[in-house]
Order: C-alpha cells, then structure tokens, then sequence
C-alpha cells in the first residue's frame, strides 16, 4: 500500500502549488513531484502570471492528469493563494493538504517522508524542517539563513511555541485539522501565513512533527521575499507573542 494510500479514506493527497511568474520552474517541480508521489493530485493556483505560468500549467494538466488550475484575476499574495487552494481541496474530500513552492526549493523526492511522518506520528500537520537535526539549506547566502534562524527563535520565544521551523512552506496537514482553523480569518500574508498556521494548529490541539529535509535555493526565477514580507511577519508575531503572553498571565492571575 502506497503512502497516499494509507493516510485515508477519501481522496487521497493533493499538493496545493501556488504560482506567480513561475512558467520555467513548473513543470520540472510537477514532473518530479508525479515521479515522487505518482497517486498525489495537484492544484496550481496562478496569481495571472504575466509569463503565461497559467497556459504552462493548463499544458501539464492536459498532458499528465490529474492536475487541476485555479486562475486569480492578480497577485494577491501568497497566503490568500493557499486559502483559496485548501478550501478547494477541503469542498472535494481530499485527505491531506501539502504546501508546496513550485520553485524548486521544496525537493518532491523528500514529499514521501513528510507524508510518512504524518501517518506513523498520527500527527496533524507534518513540517520538512530546515532546522531539525539532519536538516539543511544549501546555496543559500549566509544573511538568508540569519534572517530565517533568527526569525524561528523569535517565533518560538515570543509565542512559546517549541516548532524549530515554523515559516516552512512544504508541509502536509490533515484535512479535518486544516478545517477547523478558521481560515476564512487568516489575513497574514508572505510568510508569516505559515507561522500563523502553525500557531493556529498548536492552538486547537494539533499535534506538530517536524521531519527533516534540505532546502534548495531556486535555479530558476527570483525569489518573492521583500521587506514588506520581513516587516509583517516581525509586527504579527510580536503582536500574536503579546496576546499570548497576556493570556498565560490573565490565567495566573486567575489561579
């Protein structure tokens, strides 16, 4: 029996790729995802791509199967482009929901382990982790992995919360977790959207495993990560760390 055989009873495992000017990339990430994980369906959600990502991603739908696309009127940036893609493949039944970049960073021969974690751990949400022991980045400049260490450590002081690499972007969650998170409330955007669902699975009681994987910088294309990305992940999390902070206090005072 297959992994995506064995993590339900419904339909399976889709991978949700959200696309912007990725017309390059995609198809070398979808052809080694069908090889990884040959039973896994794909959602593309294409932000309308000025380099016709969208037509590349019709193309690959017709040819392999099994590959749905969502087209968006624009960029709306990339935690809207996942709420939209977890609420299609909650209204269709599917099992699991795996985060995936279509860039090439977020290797699909590594996708197996992640979704073998989730089933041997029974866990709820199945984390490829940099920064577990024996995970790893490769060509990435040494100020990128500052910034993402240190913006792990911060996440885990100020929210209390023991992930090791909550702004991962390749994940899997259960689909009955995932539906129970609220998402219609999710605003947070770039990447404090995986941060912010993390905290809201920690939240419910879901229980988090972290596997280990090695991230690859891009080969094509460039990368989406700005200064306005850095600064709302920096003010939400301080804000999410405060609330919770004032919590753990309300409650002490209580007893």
């Amino acid at each position: 029996m297959s992994r995506v055989e064995r993590v339900g009873a419904g339909e399976g495992v889709v991978v949700v790729i959200p696309t912007y000017d990725e017309r390059e990339s995609l198809p070398v990430t979808v052809r080694r995802l069908r090889e990884a994980v040959p039973e896994a369906h794909v959602l593309v959600v294409d932000d309308a791509s000025p380099d016709g990502t969208g037509q590349v991603a019709e193309d690959l739908a017709a040819e392999l199967g099994r590959i749905d696309v969502m087209h968006r009127a624009g960029k709306s940036g990339l935690g809207s482009a996942y709420v939209a893609g977890f609420g299609w493949a909650l209204s269709r039944g599917f099992d699991v929901v795996v985060e995936m970049d279509a860039d090439g960073s977020h290797r699909p021969e590594e996708l197996p382990a992640v979704l073998e974690a989730l089933v041997e751990s029974s866990a709820d949400l199945a984390i490829g982790s940099r920064w577990v022991r024996g995970g790893r980045v490769e060509n990435w400049p040494w100020h990128r992995e500052v910034l993402s260490r240190g913006a792990n450590t911060y996440t885990r002081l100020a929210m209390g919360m023991a992930v090791r690499d909550a702004t991962a972007g390749f994940r899997a969650y259960r689909a009955e977790m995932l539906g129970r998170l609220d998402l219609a409330t999710v605003a947070s955007q770039g990447y404090c959207f995986q941060v912010d669902l993390t905290w809201r699975t920690v939240r419910a009681g879901g229980q988090v495993v972290e596997v280990p994987i090695t991230f690859v910088e891009r080969e094509r294309g460039t990368s989406k990560m700005s200064r306005s990305i850095i600064l709302e992940a920096l003010w939400r999390v301080t804000a999410w760390g405060a609330a919770h902070r004032a919590r753990q206090l309300r409650g002490l005072v209580r007893r």
